[in-house]
């Protein structure tokens, strides 16, 4: 993890989500946007997720990550709490397999906005590149190298799509 302040925090509702959110560690740390992560619940420790909410900003967080499964309410308490963008990435859990916590995150009520990525894995890269593209309004260098690593995953599917003509065209 980049060693400076961080700017994003990315909070978990319990630690089984380690495995969700990784990816956006990962995908952070490409982008060297540093961050912090965080387990809190909004249910079994509301007081800490409150508080925490309420001083991100002047902890210098600008944007806040919530990984919750089930109910899924941590996203909406933290929200809550702060005006900085908060990004829900819903977890899959039993029994109903993630779609509990994606309807929790984007259930919001008016006026208390949670942005929603997908759940799963892939939620956790999402989360990061959506914060990623919050920061890079105003910051020019992070705003390039978002547009480089969009530019590579075009080039990736491009190179993709010739591989399998090449293949179809030899067998």
């Amino acid at each position: 993890m980049n060693s400076s302040k961080p700017v994003v925090a990315i909070l978990m509702g319990s630690k089984s989500d380690l495995p969700i959110v990784e990816g956006a560690f990962k995908m952070l740390d490409r982008f060297d946007v540093p961050f912090t992560a965080r387990v809190m619940s909004a249910h079994r420790t509301p007081a800490i997720a409150c508080e925490f909410a309420s001083n991100a900003e002047a902890a210098g967080i600008k944007v806040i990550i919530c990984a919750a499964g089930m109910a899924a309410h941590l996203g909406g308490v933290v929200a809550a709490h702060t005006t900085l963008p908060v990004i829900g990435l819903p977890v899959a859990s039993e029994p109903f397999n993630g779609l509990d916590a994606l309807l929790a995150t984007v259930q919001m009520p008016p006026g208390i906005p949670v942005a929603a990525v997908t759940t799963g894995k892939a939620g956790g890269k999402n989360s990061a590149l959506y914060a990623i593209s919050i920061l890079a309004l105003s910051n020019a260098e992070l705003a390039e190298k978002l547009k480089a690593f969009r530019a590579e995953q075009t080039e990736i599917v491009i190179e993709a799509d010739k591989s399998l003509q090449q293949e179809l065209a030899e067998g």
